[in-house]
C-alpha cells in the first residue's frame, strides 16, 4: 500500500494503512477521542478511578471506547518512570497495546521540559531556548539525547506480533499561543520551522523511527496567514491541526461555534490543496458545565466537516475532566451524540493496520 504525500516514506507497512485508511474514513464520519482515557477516569461518586483493564470512562456510559485515544511523554525526558501527570510510562505503554489491539488509534502529545534547563518545566519560558538549540553545539547535542530517549520509548510499542504500533505524534502543540517554551514569543517563525524539520529528520533519518504520523498543532487563529506563519512544510507534516477550548460558557456559546467553524473551515482548505488530514486535536469544556453540550456545540461544529477526529481532554480529578463519567449531567446527551451519524467510536473501526 502507498501513500501519497506521507512523510516518512520509509513508514511501516501498519502506518502507511493507517496513513490511507483516515482518508478513507472522513467519508464515514468524524472520530471522537480522549486523552488518557484508559489511564484513569472518575467515579459516580467523583473518586477516581486508576489503570484499569481495558476500561475507560466512556466505555462505561456507551460501551464502547474512544476511536481515538490520547497519551502525553511529558517527563520521558527526564527518565522518569511517570509522565507528568503520574501515569507509568510501562502502563501507557499496556495501553497503547490494548487501543491497538482493540482497533483504535493512539496520538502522543509532548510536554517536555526546557532542554536547557531540564528543571524548567514546559510552562517555565525561557526566551531563545530553540535559538541556542539549533546554533549551540553542545544545547544540540543535549536535545538529540531527548530525541534519543523519546525514540527508544516509541520503538518500543509493539504489537502482538512483535509489529510497531502506529502513532499519531504531535509536538510543540499551540505555538501561536506563548505559554510553553517553544511559543509564538519565544522564538522566531524560521526558528520554529527549523527546529521542527530537524526533529522530524533526527527521529526518521537518524534514529530510524518508522511508526509515526506527524501532527501540527495551533492554538486558536486568526486567518490561513496565521494558521500557516510556522508551519514547517509540506513534506514535514501529515496532519493538520488546532487545539481550541470553550472558555466562559454559556456566554460564549455562539462565538465558541463561529470561531471553531471558522478554523475548521480554514483547515478543511488546506487539507484539500494540501491533500493532508485535518483534526481538532484538542478541545473541550472544562467539567462539561452545559447539558447539552455535545449535540447542541459540539456535533454542528462537526457535522459534514470532514474532520477525521476531535479529542478532548483527561477527565483529572473531579475539578477537571472534559468528558463524562458515569452519573454526570450530560451523560444522556453523551449518549445521543455517541449514536448520532456520523460520530464514529471505536465499535466503528474495521482492520485500520492492514
Amino acid at each position: 500500500m502507498t501513500s501519497i504525500g506521507q512523510v516518512d516514506r520509509k513508514a511501516t507497512k501498519e502506518t502507511r494503512a493507517l496513513y490511507q485508511h483516515l482518508f478513507d474514513l472522513r467519508t464515514k464520519g468524524v472520530m471522537f477521542g480522549h486523552q488518557d482515557a484508559l489511564a484513569y477516569g472518575l467515579n459516580a461518586d467523583l473518586t477516581r478511578w486508576i489503570g484499569g483493564v481495558n476500561h475507560s470512562d466512556i466505555m462505561t456510559i456507551t460501551g464502547a471506547h474512544p476511536a481515538v485515544v490520547g497519551h502525553d511523554l511529558g517527563h520521558l525526558e527526564l527518565g522518569q518512570e511517570k509522565n507528568l501527570d503520574e501515569v507509568p510510562f510501562n502502563s501507557m505503554r499496556q495501553s497503547i497495546l490494548q487501543v491497538y489491539k482493540n482497533g483504535g488509534i493512539n496520538t502522543l502529545s509532548w510536554h517536555p521540559n526546557n532542554p536547557l534547563d531540564l528543571s524548567k518545566t514546559t510552562w517555565d519560558k525561557m526566551d531563545s531556548t530553540i535559538e541556542k538549540v539549533l546554533n549551540n553545539r553542545k544545547h544540540l547535542k543535549a536535545y538529540k539525547k531527548i530525541l534519543s530517549k523519546l525514540a527508544t520509548y516509541i520503538k518500543s510499542l509493539k504489537g502482538p506480533e512483535g509489529e510497531l504500533i502506529p502513532v499519531i505524534f504531535r509536538p510543540y502543540h499551540e505555538h501561536t499561543g506563548s505559554w510553553f517554551w517553544w511559543g509564538a514569543a519565544h522564538c522566531t517563525a524560521d526558528e520554529y520551522k527549523a527546529f521542527w524539520q530537524m526533529t522530524v529528520d533526527y527521529l526518521i533519518r537518524k534514529k530510524k523511527v518508522h511508526n509515526i504520523l506527524y501532527a501540527y498543532s495551533t492554538d486558536n487563529f486568526n486567518s490561513e496567514e496565521h494558521y500557516l506563519e510556522r508551519f514547517p512544510g509540506d513534506d514535514y507534516v501529515d496532519i493538520l491541526g488546532f487545539d481550541t477550548y470553550h472558555r466562559n460558557a454559556p456566554f460564549s456559546d455562539s462565538v465558541f461555534i463561529a470561531n471553531t467553524k471558522r478554523m475548521v473551515a480554514t483547515i478543511k482548505k488546506l487539507g484539500t490543496e494540501k491533500n493532508k488530514l485535518y483534526a481538532i486535536t484538542e478541545t473541550g469544556l472544562e467539567r462539561v458545565t452545559e447539558n447539552d453540550w455535545w449535540t447542541r456545540i459540539v456535533y454542528p461544529i462537526i457535522s459534514d466537516s470532514g474532520l477525521s477526529y476531535i479529542l478532548v481532554w483527561r477527565n483529572g480529578r473531579p475539578d477537571h475532566f472534559y468528558a463524562p463519567y458515569p452519573g454526570h449531567s450530560s451523560q444522556e446527551d453523551f449518549i445521543r451524540f455517541f449514536n448520532l451519524p456520523g460520530t464514529l467510536f471505536e465499535k466503528d473501526l474495521d482492520n485500520l493496520y492492514h
